[in-house]
């Protein structure tokens, strides 16, 4: 219920009707957020308070920026009897069976844009040409490595792909930039729109793949999926002798999702499914009741867990390197009380205290869960992709900071694809994995946005090449106009943040706000979100913008609070007692990587993380409780 109250002068104007709606309680939350945020304070402060900023912020977000599209249309069904994920990720949902299976609607964290703007106000290809082309390659300073970038891509293809029409469109080079353009036109699909059978959001887009954090990037996102890449065999995957993915006859890897695939990204599907395998081992061992359906059940469910864990407490910490937010994540996972009280008494304390994981029950806010449109948009990091994989010579001595010489440097190009297959089968998995643990990754800035994926060719599906090539960077900019995605001050608005008024409010480099004048005049209204997203300030230890991770945010909470087999089922009775154990002893991408490659990490990896670069310093020793620190 709104409440009726006189809004403070530090009240930005254009946030005023906002906050009109809200609770009493809630008005005064926004106004503690508002007022942190107008002298850009939260990162500043010390990590508890920075923490507790961020718990605000997250219920305001919970209750202002979940928004349902489509109808509810599963039945009840007896939890009891679907004690394991599904292949469609069906029967997740304690009431619903058919919220967050394959082909439900994307959510929505805001209505769609409600800006007059055309499609093409200004055109995909000009906005790619002039702001996000890359004109020299530039890394992320050392932050994280290539793992960290292919990380993401196997994380989206567990998540979330738009189902497309049938329909193409062709967008053409305006003749101003056409002569530096690798492509003067280019194809694609439509994203396809569905009858969503409600008045406010008549329509909306399907999710091809299973939202849920369950693992379909390795184990497919249907039944037929799920087939072609088992064993049924002691419950375990397919794998091929020399440890990476198998094929099929035309040369595709056989792996739950295989579209837009490239030789990095392959990697970690192989090396998840040597971790499913293993798990088979572990289970038949001391479980030989088990048959093969039972033992691939209980695999999945500790290798979902495990992936999401790393996620949370691991790769999450190298993206966005602050102590605030590595308490953070640390409490979504493990509460305030920290892993010790939770693993002696269990999640007896709530959200809080104990973390989201093993609550009583799944909670979604009164919004049935799923992805949003949103969330796909501030996921767009195709720039942390390089120009070349660079090989390491595993057979030279390392030096002391465990360093090793290149020994050559492949085009991304011969990375991808059918190509890429045949190339990381001559690398092999040892090499390929070391020389990515000792990349750096781009950094996600304007003018950094990989040129070959302005002339790429794309995947369906099945892994098969489709007949046209595309102009990627366009193409981003392309599908949030198409999705209703709002562009980047109507975004910050409907997130509770602070516009911008001027260029100047969003970058100080006199090079690109002449850029983003020489696109968008003077219009700040008109500037696309991928553009603000890459231009926006960084806090210190983001590779992101703030504006992109509030959404994370949401969402990284979400994933886990919703889902009821980290939740609920969350315990040793479903995942059975060893296998519980093996989600709780396994807390880092390092530990993953040390179980089959014993000698690796400790002769070539000098960090901390298995996401960082392996030859930088590990992280420094601090004597002051993580909670009493100051701002990093």
């Amino acid at each position: 219920m709104a409440f009726s109250i006189s809004l403070p002068d530090f009240v930005h104007p254009q946030l005023r009707h906002v906050v009109a709606k809200m609770s009493f309680f809630d008005t005064i939350l926004f106004y503690v957020v508002h007022l942190v945020d107008k002298f850009d304070l939260w990162h500043r402060l010390p990590v508890l308070l920075g923490a507790a900023y961020l718990g605000i912020r997250r219920h305001l977000h919970q209750r202002y920026n979940l928004l349902h599209v489509g109808k509810v249309n599963g039945k009840k069904y007896d939890t009891e009897e679907f004690t394991y994920r599904t292949a469609d990720g069906s029967c997740n949902h304690p009431v619903d069976h058919l919220v967050g299976s394959q082909g439900t609607f994307f959510g929505r964290n805001m209505l769609p844009s409600t800006s007059s703007y055309a499609l093409l106000e200004p055109h995909p290809v000009t906005v790619a040409s002039k702001l996000l082309e890359r004109r020299k390659y530039t890394d992320c300073g050392g932050q994280f490595n290539m793992i960290a970038c292919a990380w993401l891509q196997f994380m989206i293809h567990d998540w979330n792909d738009h189902m497309e029409d049938t329909e193409q469109v062709e967008l053409r080079a305006p003749q101003d930039v056409a002569a530096g353009c690798p492509l003067k036109s280019f194809k694609f699909l439509k994203t396809k729109n569905f009858p969503t059978g409600s008045p406010d959001l008549k329509f909306g887009h399907l999710n091809s793949r299973t939202p849920w954090w369950d693992g379909s990037v390795i184990y497919g996102n249907n039944e037929e999926g799920m087939i072609r890449v088992r064993r049924f065999k002691d419950g375990k995957l397919r794998l091929s002798g020399d440890g990476l993915l198998e094929h099929d006859d035309k040369g595709i890897p056989i792996s739950g999702d295989v579209r837009n695939y490239w030789a990095g990204y392959s990697l970690l599907q192989a090396l998840f499914v040597k971790e499913h395998n293993a798990i088979c081992d572990m289970l038949k061992e001391h479980y030989p009741e088990f048959d093969d359906e039972k033992v691939y059940r209980h695999a999945r469910l500790i290798t979902s867990a495990v992936i999401a864990k790393i996620h949370t407490i691991d790769w999450t910490l190298e993206i966005v390197k602050t102590d605030t937010l590595m308490a953070g994540m640390r409490i979504n996972w493990y509460g305030l009380l920290g892993k010790r009280v939770k693993d002696l008494l269990g999640p007896k304390f709530g959200p809080v205290l104990s973390g989201l994981v093993g609550l009583k029950k799944p909670r979604d806010h009164g919004t049935p869960y799923s992805l949003t449109e949103e969330f796909v948009s501030v996921y767009r990091m195709h720039s942390l992709l390089p120009d070349t994989i660079v090989l390491r010579d595993l057979k030279s001595t390392t030096s002391e900071d465990k360093s090793l010489p290149i020994q050559d440097e492949i085009p991304m190009r011969e990375m991808i694809g059918k190509e890429g297959e045949k190339n990381l089968s001559k690398i092999g998995m040892e090499q390929m994995l070391v020389s990515m643990g000792h990349q750096s990754s781009g950094a996600g800035t304007l003018w950094n946005f990989p040129s070959w994926m302005r002339n790429l060719v794309p995947h369906d599906i099945d892994g098969d090449d489709r007949p046209d090539s595309i102009d990627m960077a366009a193409l981003d900019i392309y599908r949030d106009r198409e999705r209703g995605v709002p562009r980047y001050n109507e975004f910050r608005r409907n997130l509770l943040m602070v516009p911008i008024s001027k260029w100047e409010d969003l970058t100080n480099d006199e090079e690109v706000i002449e850029a983003l004048q020489e696109v968008y005049g003077d219009d700040i209204e008109k500037l696309d979100l991928q553009i603000g997203l890459h231009a926006e300030k960084k806090i210190k230890g983001f590779a992101i913008s703030e504006t992109a991770f509030f959404i994370f945010l949401l969402i990284a909470s979400r994933r886990l609070e919703a889902d009821r087999f980290f939740t609920t089922d969350f315990n040793s009775r479903t995942y059975t007692e060893k296998g519980f154990e093996w989600v709780n002893k396994t807390e880092t991408l390092k530990d993953v990587i040390d179980r089959y490659f014993p000698e690796m990490t400790e002769k070539y990896m000098r960090c901390t993380s298995a996401f960082s670069v392996w030859s930088s310093d590990p992280d420094p020793k601090h004597y002051l409780p993580l909670y009493l620190r100051p701002a990093t």
